[in-house]
């Protein structure tokens, strides 16, 4: 793990500048989270002007509180950050997480390096400013002005922007998407976003890692660290300033300098990362990576009781480079015994409109115990004469019987009924939506990211074998009379 974070994310005592009364302050918020989402460690209000701050004792400075604090969360105007820095600094505290704003993304670059100065000379790291701060759910530490009903879970949100890390954080609930951690990285005066990869690939609690990227100040680091991410668990990037026009406007946002976007997309490649442009893409692609990480087979499968929906899963399968092989003979006539004669046994299988949930379980269950498939995605379609909830439920039972851990990602389309059935998968490990495009697409990223991995592992290589033979002709260059 990344030592020089580990106290950022499991500190001792934690305190908050800026601590209010007032139940409207962010000083206020964040000390509410951190006390309502269960953190055991110490914890300190700072407000000159109070005695007592939600039952605790507030204190007037750091420096007067008595024994250790880690983390100072600052969340006072910017004229004032600078006697936060130094009264934090002589007190030994670790970590400055600066949400104030005002800094060098309304053009006050010359505060923003004097409150990183500061903090160096005292031996402290800044995360931020112009923050909402972080959550971190295994030390159960939400020192934000976020929401404060996060899931716990295996995803990672690293977020440039304030106001659309909260958003994430909102929409991770109302997706059921449990959380490991969600960073707030604002204007990156130190600690940027390779730190943070960097202790995310550590932690054992991190299966995927989101991260919405403006712009790095640092583009080999970055590369370097978004790389050795990659080969252990997926990194998927929404990176803002796509186009010529996002770019202006990400500088405008944190101050941030934005390459261009052919630039951006190279480098992303080569670390690894898989890039998306939208969030509901992101989101997908965390629940898949939440149940799956292991790399899949070549042989995929579709099971389906609608024609047209096998169609355009096929379609979008093929467009992100996945195709359907066909079927092993044994299986096909495995099919041919529960099957009506008009049902289509070649891939995508059409087990038909009318299929009870029966037939998906039966057709499920030998798939997973068979050695040529390696990967399954499940369509239903509702009808009449069909119940999702019972479909879902035969979907799970065939899963958790076999217990081969191989994919199975499902889509199911439909009504209100429907939407519970799809609550019922997630809840129970099985990744799905509510279509069969982004079904398709999410299984498919398995392989994408296969494919990414081969990419960074190869470049690697490629730069071993050449720092090899730069080693050996030194050498040889040594011994020379």
């Amino acid at each position: 793990m990344a030592e020089h974070l580990r106290k950022l994310f499991y500190p001792r005592a934690v305190a908050v500048v800026g601590a209010s009364r007032d139940p409207s302050k962010i000083g206020h918020i964040v000390l509410r989270n951190i006390l309502s989402g269960g953190y055991q460690g110490r914890v300190y209000p700072v407000n000159p002007n109070a005695e007592e701050i939600l039952g605790l004792r507030a204190y007037p400075s750091v420096s007067s509180i008595p024994g250790q604090v880690d983390v100072v969360v600052v969340a006072v105007p910017a004229h004032k950050v600078l006697e936060v820095v130094e009264d934090a600094g002589g007190s030994g505290a670790e970590y400055l997480v600066v949400l104030s704003s005002g800094f060098k993304e309304v053009g006050r670059a010359d505060l923003e390096r004097g409150l990183v100065e500061r903090a160096r000379r005292h031996g402290m790291r800044v995360l931020g400013p112009n923050i909402f701060g972080y959550v971190y759910t295994p030390s159960r530490l939400n020192a934000s002005f976020g929401p404060s009903n996060v899931l716990p879970g295996g995803v990672a949100f690293i977020s440039q922007s304030g106001a659309l890390g909260i958003a994430l954080m909102g929409y991770s609930v109302v997706e059921g998407v449990g959380v490991s951690g969600v960073v707030s990285m604002g204007n990156k005066a130190d600690i940027d976003d390779a730190d943070i990869l960097e202790f995310l690939r550590e932690d054992p609690r991190t299966k995927v890692i989101i991260a919405y990227v403006e712009g790095v100040t640092d583009g080999r680091r970055f590369l370097e660290a978004a790389s050795s991410v990659s080969l252990r668990k997926p990194l998927v990037v929404l990176k803002a300033g796509r186009t010529e026009t996002g770019a202006k406007a990400a500088a405008s946002h944190t101050g941030s300098l934005s390459s261009g976007p052919a630039l951006w997309e190279g480098v992303l490649r080569q670390a690894g990362a898989l890039q998306v442009r939208d969030v509901e893409t992101a989101f997908d692609y965390a629940k898949l990576f939440s149940a799956f990480n292991a790399l899949p087979g070549p042989n995929v499968l579709v099971v389906t009781n609608g024609g047209g929906a096998g169609v355009q899963a096929t379609d979008t399968l093929a467009e992100n480079g996945v195709y359907l092989r066909e079927l092993p003979a044994d299986y096909v006539s495995y099919l041919r015994t529960f099957l009506p004669e008009f049902a289509s046994t070649r891939n995508p299988v059409d087990i038909t409109g009318g299929a009870p949930d029966e037939f998906y379980y039966l057709a499920l269950r030998r798939a997973l115990e068979h050695p040529e498939i390696h990967a399954i995605l499940v369509l239903y379609c509702q009808t009449m004469t069909t119940n999702p909830l019972r479909t879902a439920e035969a979907v799970v039972r065939a899963v958790e019987e076999v217990g081969s851990g191989k994919p199975v990602v499902a889509g199911f389309v439909g009504s209100e009924e429907v939407r519970r059935a799809i609550s019922y998968l997630l809840e129970r490990g099985v990744p799905a939506y509510p279509t069969p495009e982004r079904a398709a697409q999410a299984l498919a990223a398995l392989y994408r990211y296969a494919a990414l991995r081969r990419v960074v592992e190869r470049r690697l290589e490629y730069l071993r074998t050449i720092g090899e033979r730069t080693r050996l002709l030194g050498e040889r260059r040594a011994v020379q009379p």
